[in-house]
């Protein structure tokens, strides 16, 4: 795509932007609960709309040249990103469940399941490449130190006598199997020779000959027309590859090319722009600065004087916090600053005038507004709203700023892709014109002492404390550093000896495989709970995990989520989905599992340091990751016989308080992972864990895709032989991991030679299915019991009772007016 198609997608976003920023005001109306689909469905719809303007934002941005329009783009793409997870927490509460039946919606607007993914942002690894690899670095030469004899004590030498002997064994193996077939093929020879004595000779004359060769010849030109045909045709519809592969590579290959000259011409286009402005700064700074200072001293004297005069005394000067005289001036005049100040003293007069009056009536209204509350408390509860977002602001400003400077810009002005100077000197003129106001505050404050000692012969006013409520503590509560003598380098290399800070495997969110709920409004409407599918997953890891962790200013603005555990049986994946989220992140791996932490920091402030340096290590250096496997043995009800040595449950309460203090911009995030969860204390762990995912086993479309997806990774590509559809009905109650192994143990590497004259078939599958244990429905139902006795989980099954008995409660009331 070129410069001009970018900027046409930039347009048609905004355009899409204006239409989404309009639906948002009606959903701030509070709705009854009986219109809670209607409601839903409107949320929904503005979830998938969001989601397909991020992709677009992304899109951009990772390709638009001009800095100072990527710079906007940053904060519409960061901006559009926290209201997705906006509205998912909003779906979340409306639902009453972490995975959303959108099939009808998604057929309603049009949209396909790949529009349902979930975009993530390419500069999040971009723009931590060079911090990871030095990260990588730091932690391959701390490995190094630890291990360095054992590599080269893994070969040891053979003799000369023992490498003939090996030599000689697979020389004289070879020729015995060549030796093997050159017989074979004799025997074979020799059979079909006996054959054709023992028959006799068919004699045909030569017409009989010259159809019967035509009629073999004909039938296989139709056939090989026919199998062409249904090729294309499979081809054109895209159920088939098609068979140009290499030239389908070298187009992707280009065009990854082309994407990677553009970020290089990014980086010297930043470079240039950000040379730029510091130049226009210090421009700025030596031409306009003194004028901008004796213009602003000037307009605070006169502001002296006209309060002095209406008021009779000097007024208090704004302190830093509120902003200093800019609170005052900001897009003001002096004269609208003198009404303002005429008004005010006016109303002072009248509020005087009127407090007398309205002490009687105050009494009265307060009686009817208890009684009016009183009646209303059974009205709110049944009425869902959407509280007012952090994040539209911010999205409605770059919109604006993109009407007002952007759009009707004429892009020939600069084909290059320079930055506009014109839109840099106003920007910097800003900033020039917040230091100056700084330094004048300063000297202002000096002369309003002088004129109150000189005029009113008054000191200084001491500044008034704010009111403090009784019993509510104000500020952030803060954690004592236990290690404040060290420093980070010390405790990253304290971290990784012990094995507490671990290298995670590099694995994309994309291979975790799984297919859409197509169903899932119509099992709804059959009154059965549909269950999350491992796309659904897949987009909540991405949405509670990947995104919030991905950019501090998201994480920010997003509603706050610390941690999160992943419940299902073995083989589900939940491992894979913690590299992946330190993947697509670039986060720092800690592992506080319980069988990882035996024998490190012991004593009774062992716990209590181990987890404070984690978790200050996790936050100096975030994003982090805090990974738990078998996170149930922390909160165990009562430890087995086998894991009391360990003492799982010892890190508990500083787990617990470690979460508590972490803030909105501490990108770290807790996972945990868990096959067993019955076996752990409920209360306890959702007070750690704030989101549960759970994951069943796959349903028939995932294990479809999964199995077709899984041989392609191995270079294989399926033919008409190999039935997935019947692969993937048969291995029904089997996971991921067990398919997995099935594979790797099927398609060996001699397997693999063999495939051009035995195609795969899927019965090679079955035996070494029918080895592997699958996840038995007893094992499911117990996970399903356990995880609607969660809050969630209990909300969610008593809206549904509420439903079945209201649907009753109406049946019945119609049979009476039959009857």
């Amino acid at each position: 795509m070129s410069e001009g198609a970018y900027q046409r997608l930039w347009e048609s976003s905004h355009v899409t932007l204006q239409e989404l920023l309009d639906q948002e005001q009606p959903l701030l109306e509070p709705v009854p609960d009986r219109e809670r689909q209607s409601f839903q469905y409107r949320l929904a719809s503005l979830y998938l709309h969001y989601l397909g303007l991020l992709r677009r934002f992304d899109t951009v941005y990772d390709q638009m040249v001009q800095p100072q329009k990527r710079r906007l783009l940053r904060r519409l793409l960061d901006g559009v990103a926290g209201r997705v997870l906006e509205l998912k927490d909003k779906l979340v509460r409306a639902d009453l469940c972490e995975n959303h039946c959108l099939d009808r919606v998604l057929q309603d607007l049009k949209f396909t399941p790949a529009d349902l993914e979930v975009p993530i942002p390419k500069y999040f690894l971009l723009e931590q490449s060079t911090t990871v690899r030095e990260r990588g670095l730091i932690l391959a030469e701390i490995l190094s130190r630890l291990e360095p004899v054992s590599s080269q004590k893994s070969f040891t030498g053979m003799r000369r006598t023992e490498a003939i002997i090996l030599v000689q064994k697979a020389e004289r193996a070879r020729q015995g199997r060549l030796r093997a077939t050159f017989m074979r093929e004799i025997r074979r020879d020799e059979e079909q020779d006996r054959r054709i004595r023992e028959d006799g000779w068919h004699k045909f004359s030569q017409g009989q000959a010259a159809v019967t060769i035509q009629k073999v010849w004909k039938g296989y030109l139709q056939r090989k027309r026919t199998q062409q045909d249904r090729r294309m045709e499979m081809e054109f519809i895209g159920m088939l590859p098609s068979p140009n592969q290499v030239e389908h590579l070298s187009i992707i290959s280009q065009a990854c090319l082309v994407e990677d000259v553009r970020r290089l011409h990014q980086m010297e286009k930043e470079e240039e722009f950000r040379a730029a402005m510091v130049k226009a700064h210090d421009s700025l700074v030596e031409t306009e600065g003194p004028d901008m200072k004796e213009k602003m001293k000037e307009q605070i004297r006169q502001w002296f004087i006209e309060c002095h005069d209406l008021t009779g005394w000097f007024p208090d000067y704004p302190d830093v916090s509120s902003g200093g005289s800019y609170s005052i001036f900001a897009d003001k005049t002096p004269e609208q600053v003198r009404m303002e100040l005429e008004m005010q003293v006016q109303e002072n007069r009248k509020k005087e005038q009127e407090k007398s009056k309205e002490k009687g009536k105050d009494e009265k209204e307060k009686k009817k507004k208890g009684k009016e509350e009183k009646a209303k408390k059974g009205e709110v509860d049944a009425v869902l709203q959407v509280l007012p977002s952090k994040c539209i602001p911010m999205i409605s400003a770059g919109h604006e700023e993109y009407l007002n400077t952007w759009k009707n810009r004429c892009e020939s002005v600069h084909p290059s892709q320079n930055y506009d100077s014109e839109t840099l000197r106003e920007e910097k003129r800003k900033e020039v014109e917040q230091e100056i106001r700084i330094q004048v505050d300063e000297l202002m404050r000096q002369e309003l002492r002088n004129l109150r000692l000189a005029v009113d012969k008054e000191e200084e006013r001491p500044l008034r404390a704010p009111k403090k409520t009784p019993g509510k503590k104000t500020g952030k509560k803060k954690e004592k550093d236990l290690t404040p003598n060290r420093s980070v380098e010390s405790l990253y290399e304290e971290l990784v000896i012990s094995g507490l800070l671990r290298k995670s495997e590099s694995v994309a969110l994309k291979d975790y495989i799984g297919d859409f709920l197509y169903l899932g409004s119509t099992l709804s409407l059959a009154k059965k709970l549909p269950m999350p599918s491992l796309f659904d997953i897949r987009q909540n890891v991405a949405l509670y995990a990947v995104l919030r962790l991905g950019s501090p200013d998201i994480h920010t603005m997003a509603p706050l989520i610390r941690s999160i555990l992943l419940v299902g049986p073995s083989g589900m994946g939940k491992k894979m989905l913690v590299k992946a989220v330190c993947t697509e992140t670039g986060a720092n791996l800690f592992d506080l599992s319980p069988a990882n932490l035996l024998g490190k920091y012991p004593g009774r402030n062992g716990a209590q340091m181990m987890v404070h340096i984690v978790f200050k290590v996790a936050r100096l250096l975030q994003p982090s990751v805090i990974w738990i496997g078998n996170a149930e043995k922390n909160f165990y009800k009562k430890i087995p016989k086998e894991d009391k040595e360990m003492d799982p449950k010892r890190i508990k309460k500083d787990l617990t308080k470690a979460l508590r203090l972490l803030t909105p911009g501490d990108r770290v995030m807790l996972i945990g992972t868990t096959s067993r969860p019955q076996l752990a204390e409920m209360r306890g762990l959702c007070r750690v864990y704030e989101r549960i995912l759970f994951m069943p086993r796959p349903d028939y479309a995932s294990r479809y895709v999964l199995w077709k997806r899984m041989i392609e990774a191995r270079g294989i590509q399926p033919t008409q032989h190999l039935d997935i559809s019947a692969l993937a009905k048969v291995s029904d109650g089997y996971t991921p991991g067990h398919i997995l192994q099935a594979i790797q143990s099927v398609l060996s590497e001699r397997r693999f030679l063999q495939l051009s004259k035995r195609p795969l078939v899927a019965s090679e599958f079955l035996g070494q299915l029918v080895k592997l244990d699958p996840v038995y429905r007893e094992e499911e139902e117990s996970l399903k019991d356990w995880y609607f006795k969660t809050p969630l989980g209990k909300k969610s099954m008593k809206h549904r009772m509420d439903q079945l008995e209201a649907e009753e409660a109406k049946l019945t009331k119609e049979k009476k007016k039959r009857k």
